[in-house]
């Protein structure tokens, strides 16, 4: 019947698929049963979850790594295995010093280093034979170094390596606005120094290891920029070579111990800053030198409290008692804020910015706003830990509303961590132009009028 309807030929086409067929769907069933019996599929004996078993075996062959069932693995066997638990470990286990502290000779006398005394002629020299390291990155722009750093060890409280990040962050921003380098360190160069001290090693080698620049700017990790804007007026220095906040008649007149601060200050590469850091560390071996020496200080500086030495005090005692020495050469800047004191400048940053703008500099919008005697890294400070860490987050937010508001948004509040959107997307990114002049700076950065 089939034949004559469709024709021999059409009839052995259709048996022959149908035998096909059959082959086929055997082969699929024998499959189905071999993945069963391999991979446990099928474990309520359902066609659906037959299908998604296999579906999920054979799509995960040909991935590398199966990631949902390594999460599970990881995952600790009860609630008392804490070993993946960073809250609860144990710090001290790995913070372990191999070799014990070496004991320097009490007899003999504390020295930075070799004596050198004809360091201009070899950096200039250097110089000479290395032109593409120039120390002028042009006209009055000398090429600067920004140096800070924070203790090997976490801080002793929890939240004080978060504020290290917000600090490290802020400088990193205003460094890479106006073309400077910074410099980072860790590591306590000689034990002996530590402390207030640690700098000034640090410093030393930093200056004989760079011959290419000119100026190295420390500022304590407690110290933040607060004017994105203000560039140093670099050409008032060219015959100074070291600039530090302060005044005068506090330093040289009164003896008062806070007539400078060494918190933030610039120093040139040149023989002098070498000798002065000769003549500066004495006083800061740790242990009966540094006790002795803060006996002195005391008596001899105005309003200085019972202490061992400091590095500040120390140079405000060199300055008074030598200032023909090196008086010459040390530039104490009060027209702008190098150093600001925290206390009487974060609770008027609301006032600032509704009457003044970034790029002054001063008492209007400060360079720097320090935190003296907050210690947000260690266990106790001088005032109440609240006021200190709200007081560094605005700080941190009044400066960094300034590099945002490159980008268009701005921190809701000065006590916020959360921020808002100040300018509307546009479909021409280029045209767009920061209110700052930030964003490809010229100064590196655009002179903002000083104009009140």
């Amino acid at each position: 019947m089939l034949e004559r309807c469709l024709g021999v030929r059409r009839v052995r086409q259709i048996q022959r698929a149908v035998r096909h067929s059959t082959v086929t769907f055997l082969c699929l069933f024998l499959t189905v049963v071999v993945l069963r019996g391999t991979i446990g599929a099928g474990k309520f004996g359902t066609p659906e979850q037959d299908f998604n078993e296999i579906r999920g075996h054979l799509y995960s062959r040909g991935r590398r790594v199966e990631p949902h069932r390594v999460l599970e693995e990881a995952q600790p066997d009860s609630e008392s295995d804490q070993s993946n638990n960073y809250a609860t470990f144990d710090i001290s286990k790995i913070l372990v010093d191999e070799e014990p502290e070496e004991k320097p000779d009490p007899n003999k006398p504390y020295s930075l280093g070799p004596k050198i005394s004809d360091w201009d002629e070899r950096r200039a020299e250097w110089l000479k034979n290395n032109p593409d390291f120039p120390n002028f990155i042009r006209p009055n722009k000398p090429r600067v170094l920004l140096v800070t750093g924070s203790s090997p060890k976490p801080c002793e409280n929890p939240v004080g390596d978060h504020y290290l990040l917000k600090s490290i962050k802020n400088k990193i921003d205003y460094c890479r606005l106006h073309g400077i380098e910074v410099f980072y360190n860790m590591a306590l160069l000689d034990a002996e120094m530590a402390g207030f001290w640690a700098k000034l090693p640090l410093i030393r080698k930093l200056l004989l290891s760079h011959p290419e620049i000119e100026f190295l700017w420390w500022m304590d990790s407690d110290a933040m920029f607060t004017d994105m804007a203000f560039e140093v007026p670099w050409e008032r220095y060219k015959d100074h070579n070291f600039v530090m906040h302060g005044w005068n008649e506090m330093v040289y007149d009164e003896k008062n111990w806070i007539g400078l601060n060494t918190g933030s200050f610039l120093l040139r590469n040149c023989q002098w800053s070498l000798d002065l850091l000769d003549a500066w560390a004495p006083m800061g071996p740790k242990g009966k030198i540094r006790d002795e020496a803060g006996k002195i200080l005391t008596r001899e500086l105005k309003g200085r409290p019972v202490f061992e030495a400091d590095d500040q005090s120390a140079m405000v005692y060199l300055l008074m008692k030598g200032r023909s020495t090196w008086g010459d050469k040390v530039y104490l800047e009060n027209a702008y804020y190098l150093h600001g004191y925290w206390g009487i400048l974060v609770d008027r940053y609301e006032e600032m910015i509704e009457n003044y703008h970034p790029g002054l500099g001063d008492h209007r919008w400060p360079l720097v706003t320090h935190f003296v005697g907050c210690k947000p890294c260690g266990k106790f400070g001088d005032y109440p830990v609240e006021r200190c860490l709200r007081q560094m987050d605005r700080a941190y937010n009044f400066g960094d509303n300034q590099i945002l508001q490159i980008y268009g948004f701005t921190h809701k509040s000065l006590a916020s961590r959360r921020v808002k959107r100040v300018r509307n997307e546009t479909s021409n990114p280029l045209e767009v132009k920061d209110e700052l002049g930030l964003l490809h700076p010229a100064f590196k950065a655009v002179k903002v009028s000083t104009a009140s």
